[in-house]
């Protein structure tokens, strides 16, 4: 949590800086968003700012190639294996269980 001084300026959080590469002296955009206020780093796209349909096509196929790397390298339990059936999420902790 942040206050806001006498002077109107607010301090970053510490982790949030550091998660998202925001340095002393960097500049920040306050920008409406409904009923709540985003802050950005000034070098992030904003929301206006749109993107041509083939580039945004090309990002997902990106993102889909990442992703499917990602899965490759995973081994997962075959269905059988898990020690739990679909079935059971529904009962599970229910107090008309059996």
């Amino acid at each position: 949590m942040a206050k806001v001084s006498s002077k109107l300026q607010v301090t970053v959080p510490k982790t949030i800086a550091e998660r998202y590469g925001i340095q002393p002296g960097d500049d920040i955009r306050f920008e409406p968003a409904g009923e709540t206020i985003r802050v950005v780093p000034a070098g992030a796209r904003t929301q206006e700012e749109e993107i041509d349909t083939e580039t945004r096509l090309r990002m997902f196929d990106e993102a889909t190639a990442r992703q499917r790397k990602r899965e490759a390298g995973r081994t997962r339990a075959p269905a059988t294996e898990r020690g739990w059936t679909r079935e059971e999420l529904y009962t599970r902790g229910s107090l008309n269980a059996d």
